[in-house]
């Protein structure tokens, strides 16, 4: 998992013991979870003590466990919970347990620091117990209230506004009692001090290890768009499907659309009611293998969604060379730097999708490769080590300022 070998600054000093709260975890698969699992392995991997608290995903299987994750093997504290079924997968920790199950758990790990990563429950749980313990609070956030209103189904819609006002206001309690918090980008980090009281918020990239990733710098053999991600409603993936539908028949052009979700189902009867089924492959989730091999032979990679914090799947293009085609919404265009790297189109506008995928796809091999290396060039500012020197800053209470292992602000 370590990148190229490089000295941390933290190296000689003394390990510490650090509490993950999660109110999303593996096995469940989005952003967050992976983001949580490979921060918690590379501390791991530098001799740190990582405790983990999360939802259980089988009551059968509580309390403090040893799991392996990214090939670390960590302590979770599993924490009886409920399955949210407006959600396809969501389980949560009942909210009227966890002040009692966050004492419980910080009693016996006795942490130097807890580093939370949403508001929901655990997070609430952890800094409300933690504060009274005077342990050091970090909060991290990954989420949008905007994104969770199509899983609610007791909300009507003239009240929405409302509910994610309240959402904010509770984000803004919990992450006001942390010494220090951050978001994946500036954009996410903007977006935190808009919606609450919390300022000074770090833009810290989740970090990613380019060596993990096998880039295809020759001339390409076929034209192969490739979408990484869950297959839920806010991702737009309809959007692309269309977009793909408008391709000249002449490119040739394949689709593989890797990921699972609610909206799986959906998306086939589209692709086949739009004449391209046959040149659109759903490979559902995949192992890691798989998904580096994919990304290996795509040769342009597609992300329409519009409610991005971060895009770990993105920056694991970046990091296999591919050029992106992304919607100019959110954190996309820090990642994706138009005419550059790739191409921004208006999220939403399918006509424009489509055109900015075939001008990747007809493109001059001298101008694709000089895409590639631009992708791999810009993908090294969020090194997964810079991401872990940087926290281990935050937990030793040594100063982090913007723009020292972060995202700075104005940074485009």
């Amino acid at each position: 998992m370590t990148s190229a070998a490089r000295r941390s600054p933290h190296e000689g000093k003394p390990r510490l013991r650090i509490l993950i709260g999660a109110d999303t975890f593996a096995p469940e698969i989005n952003g967050a979870a992976t983001f949580i699992a490979r921060l918690s392995a590379g501390l791991v991997e530098r001799g740190h003590d990582v405790h983990i608290a999360a939802p259980a995903y089988s009551n059968k299987k509580r309390g403090a466990q040893q799991e392996v994750h990214e090939g670390q093997t960590m302590t979770v504290h599993r924490i009886y919970s409920w399955r949210w079924y407006p959600h396809p997968w969501l389980r949560f920790a009942l909210p009227w347990r966890i002040k009692q199950n966050s004492a419980k758990i910080l009693d016996l790990v006795k942490p130097d620091v807890v580093h939370f990563q949403s508001h929901i429950v655990v997070g609430r749980g952890l800094t409300i117990e933690g504060e009274k313990r005077g342990v050091r609070l970090i909060g991290t956030n990954h989420f949008m209230p905007e994104n969770a209103l199509e899983y609610t189904l007791i909300i009507p819609p003239f009240l929405e506004k409302k509910a994610v006002r309240m959402a904010w206001d509770a984000a803004g309690r919990v992450f006001g009692r942390a010494e220090r918090v951050s978001a994946p980008t500036q954009k996410g980090a903007d977006y935190l001090e808009l919606n609450t009281s919390v300022r000074n918020v770090l833009a810290i990239s989740c970090g990613i290890d380019a060596h993990n990733y096998a880039p295809n710098l020759e001339p390409r053999t076929e034209n192969r768009i490739l979408f990484l991600g869950r297959l839920v409603e806010e991702k737009q993936i309809d959007k692309l499907i269309r977009a793909f539908a408008k391709l000249d028949a002449s490119l040739d052009a394949k689709l593989e659309i890797v990921g699972g979700g609610d909206q799986e189902a959906k998306l086939k009867a589209l692709a086949t009611a739009l004449g391209v089924r046959d040149r659109v492959h759903f490979s559902g989730y995949v192992d890691e293998a798989y998904l580096r091999d994919a990304l290996t032979r795509a040769t342009v990679f597609a992300m329409p969604s519009i409610a991005e914090l971060q895009s770990i799947s993105t920056m694991e293009a970046m990091a296999s060379g591919l050029p992106i085609v992304g919607a100019d919404a959110m954190a996309l265009p820090h990642l994706v730097h138009d005419g550059e790297n790739g191409f921004l189109f208006e999220p939403g506008n399918v006509d424009e999708l489509a055109e900015k995928l075939t001008r990747v796809l007809t493109m001059p091999e001298d101008e694709l490769l000089a895409f590639k290396k631009e992708s791999l060039r810009l993908v090294e500012a969020h090194d997964i080590q810079r991401t872990l020197d940087t926290f281990e800053s935050l937990y030793r209470g040594e100063p982090v300022e913007q723009g020292v292992g972060t995202e700075a602000k104005g940074r485009h």
